[in-house]
């Protein structure tokens, strides 16, 4: 694998319909090298802190070959940062182990969950029924937290290290979010690994509504 691009946003304003909203969203490659910290890169704009950042979903990666799919498939004019994520990544899995590290140079990253698009990642790309494609796309990109900083720069190799005490996937909690019935034995297979703590808290109250 390789960085093809690293990616910081600044508050921008988006809008869908009437409404306007004020993002961090819009994120542009960057050149030299980029500190990663246990809470993303210094000075990457995130607005919505009740979906987005933090330690658990600290830097959002999304795959080079993904995009090819998106411009092959739907026609989408592609380009790094466009669904905001902070690294592309060329021969990035599309579907990682929840536990899966990459490791670029000094920099230690663990995935921990899926991208769910909302209503600001439909007016980025100017259409409502975006988030619709990208739900029947099945190709959300990953959220990582950071278990080792350090900086990283374009063009740096990143080698994946598989999690293998467990097969609890990105796809897995991406599909969880969409389901309409749940059981039991299967959110708690899903609490049983290092997700991220958002989808911890939904998923426990999920559970707690089946009792």
């Amino acid at each position: 694998m390789r960085i093809e691009s690293i990616n910081v946003g600044r508050v921008e304003t988006v809008r869908r319909g009437d409404k306007a909203m004020q993002t961090g969203i819009c994120k542009q490659p960057v050149t030299g090298s980029v500190q990663i910290g246990v809470e993303g890169i210094p000075g990457d704009a995130i607005v919505s802190t009740e979906h987005h950042g933090g330690p658990d979903q600290a830097i959002y990666a999304y795959s080079s070959d993904d995009y090819d799919w998106w411009a092959k498939s739907m026609g989408i004019d592609v380009f790094p940062g466009l669904f905001g994520e902070n690294l592309t990544i060329r021969d990035m899995p599309s579907d990682m182990t929840i536990g899966d590290r990459l490791l670029i140079g000094e920099v230690v990253l663990e995935a921990t969950a899926p991208r769910i698009p909302c209503d600001t990642f439909a007016a980025r790309m100017g259409d409502a029924g975006f988030g619709l494609l990208f739900r029947r796309a099945e190709r959300p990109g990953v959220y990582f937290r950071v278990l080792h900083a350090g900086e990283v720069c374009a063009g740096d190799t990143a080698m994946l290290v598989q999690c293998d005490e467990h097969d609890v996937t990105i796809l897995d909690l991406f599909r969880y979010k969409y389901r309409v019935q749940h059981n039991a034995d299967d959110l708690n297979r899903l609490l049983e690994v290092p997700i991220a703590e958002r989808f911890r808290v939904a998923i426990e109250s999920t559970l707690d509504a089946l009792s």
